[in-house]
């Protein structure tokens, strides 16, 4: 029968990187990815580069809008 290796685990107060400094390399690389598609998406609908553009940013500023709204309300 195979036998399984104990894997460490490393405390909280000896973590080498914070979970913010972990994550933070991943969560920009699927940001960009995002919007590169979604950009992709509206230059195929026949929207243009500069359109395109304005709404994203503007989907941007409704979601930090949103959240420092829903952070204020606590």
């Amino acid at each position: 029968m195979p036998t399984v290796a104990a894997t460490p685990i490393t405390p909280p107060d000896q973590h080498v990187v914070t979970a913010r400094e972990a994550l933070e390399p991943l969560y920009e690389k699927l940001e960009l990815q995002t919007e590169s598609l979604v950009l992709s998406a509206a230059l195929e609908a026949g929207w243009s580069p500069d359109e395109a553009t304005k709404a994203l940013a503007a989907l941007r500023l409704q979601d930090a809008l949103s959240t420092l709204d829903e952070q204020s309300g606590q």
